[in-house]
């Protein structure tokens, strides 16, 4: 692995060596060489976290190995053959006196031949960037340089079809299946048909590259945290296995009282198995015009499968699909519900020959199962109970917490995790911040607003003692009841699927 790593490095600085140098062939040769590399090492890596880091470094590589050829392909066009010169017979037709044709300097020109111009203007082709960000300004005619007179005449007498432009010809993936892709650089949704204000509006409101949540932030819920893992991120590193009856789950519902950790089980999902995450709410999908909720549930599948394998989190999804029929329900809700069950179910395309590293996982998580919809039910495969921390998990998520505070040596927090039975994980982060705070409130007391601004960092850096806990955890109560327990645990019995 190390001679891997090493050789990667060697033909990285050669490549960009051989760029600065302006041998953009060499560089180029380099640079494709360096990204077959790094593939091979990424397919060796089992390590998620480190997988993930040369997936950015190759990323990089790529825009370097594209911007190289970019320069490269401007300087080949303007070696080509633009002048449009006159065949030999044509010049001993047009100039007479063959002898003396001939007795000239091949290196010296004669004068252009005049040219008829069409009497109907010819439109110039449209070169697109694929690099901006602005599509209305990237269909504008690109302004290229005039083409550069070479010495010797075209053969053909034709001018050249294209003339060399600083512009970036659109050869990267559409939104349509049947168009080229290029692995060299990050593709990006176009969504014709839509309106680019929805585009651009889900882009910078759901995605998200990377949460940044890891397993090992979130206390206990092993249970969750093997289904999780078995239904995403197992079929990208198995891709072969997973097909068939064998296929990957479509969908997964979590339940379970608020504050027990659902929202940050789906971004450690995403994170861990480096998935492109859709997190949606109901006002993601509303709009005050007619037919437009429906559009942005159709765009939402169509952008997550373009992004595949990625991840569409809808939280609180009880207030987008709740049962259907009853009176209250208006005539656009149910559209929006319709829309979302028929794309749920066409989310991964043909279940018999679904390549796993292409699917769409939709995770969706409810403090309310029993309103949710019987169809959209059915859909989500698995459904798993988020339970209350066990006095383990307890512990767990105080060392979690309290990770970046200063502890004294007499704090016990066995006894506190015991004292805190029935607590969420959301009521104990509460009940940490509120320890944290007790120092400051007992340092400021009394003092006047200049005399706090003037004390110095190091005054208020104390430890939280066993005390501070004490007095915490009477101000902050649990949030969930037992009735509330016991509704949820029957119906993990009725309609429970782990």
């Amino acid at each position: 692995m190390s001679a891997n790593y090493n050789e990667i490095c060697e033909n990285t600085r050669l490549a960009r060596e051989n760029a600065l140098l302006g041998q953009y062939d060499s560089a180029l040769v380099y640079y494709q060489g360096v990204l077959q590399q790094i593939q091979k090492l990424i397919v060796q890596i089992k390590e998620p976290s480190r997988k993930q880091k040369w997936q950015v470094a190759r990323q990089e590589i790529a825009q370097e190995f594209e911007y190289v050829k970019d320069i490269n392909k401007t300087l080949a066009g303007f070696k080509r053959d633009t002048f449009n010169a006159p065949q030999p017979q044509q010049r001993l037709r047009d100039y007479g006196n063959a002898p003396a044709r001939e007795s000239r300097d091949p290196d010296v020109w004669l004068p252009p031949a005049p040219v008829e111009r069409p009497s109907k203007p010819v439109s110039r082709p449209v070169v697109r960037n694929i690099r901006s960000n602005n599509d209305d300004r990237s269909s504008r005619p690109s302004r290229g340089k005039a083409p550069v007179q070479s010495k010797r005449g075209n053969a053909g007498g034709k001018q050249a079809d294209k003339a060399p432009v600083k512009a970036k010809v659109d050869t990267g993936r559409k939104n349509k299946e049947d168009k080229p892709v290029n692995d060299n650089e990050e593709p990006r949704f176009e969504g014709s048909g839509y309106d680019k204000d929805l585009v651009e509006g889900l882009e910078r409101d759901i995605v998200q590259k990377n949460p940044n949540v890891r397993w090992t932030d979130i206390a206990e819920l092993n249970e969750a945290k093997k289904l999780l893992n078995e239904a995403v991120v197992l079929p990208l590193w198995m891709p072969d296995f997973f097909k068939g009856i064998r296929r990957p789950w479509k969908g997964v519902l979590m339940v379970g009282p608020p504050g027990t950790g659902k929202t940050m089980l789906a971004k450690a999902v995403a994170t861990e198995c480096g998935t492109t995450f859709f997190n949606v709410t109901s006002s993601t999908l509303t709009s005050k015009y007619r037919g437009e909720s429906e559009k942005l549930v159709r765009l939402l599948f169509e952008m997550a499968r373009f992004y595949a394998p990625s991840t569409i989190f809808v939280d609180e999804i009880d207030s987008i699909c709740s049962k259907r029929g009853s009176d209250s329900e208006h005539e656009a809700s149910r559209r929006v519900k319709s829309e979302l069950l028929i794309q749920m179910d066409g989310v991964s395309g043909n279940t018999s020959e679904t390549d796993a590293t292409k699917v769409v996982m939709v995770l969706a998580a409810t403090n309310f199962p029993w309103d949710i919809d019987e169809a959209l039910r059915r859909r989500l495969e698995k459904r798993i109970y988020i339970p209350l921390p066990s006095a383990k998990g307890r512990e767990e998520l105080l060392k979690i917490n309290l990770r970046e505070v200063k502890c004294a040596e007499g704090v016990d927090l066995a006894s506190l995790a015991e004292k805190m039975d029935g607590y969420s994980g959301s009521d104990i982060t509460n009940v940490c911040r509120d320890a944290s705070m007790m120092v400051m409130r007992r340092r400021i007391s009394g003092l006047s607003a200049e005399e706090i601004k003037n004390l110095p960092k190091e005054e208020l850096d104390i430890p939280i003692g066993q005390q501070d806990f004490e007095e915490a955890l009477k101000k902050v109560s649990k949030s969930v009841s037992n009735d509330d327990i016991k509704r949820y645990v029957d119906w993990m019995e009725e309609f429970g699927s782990v």
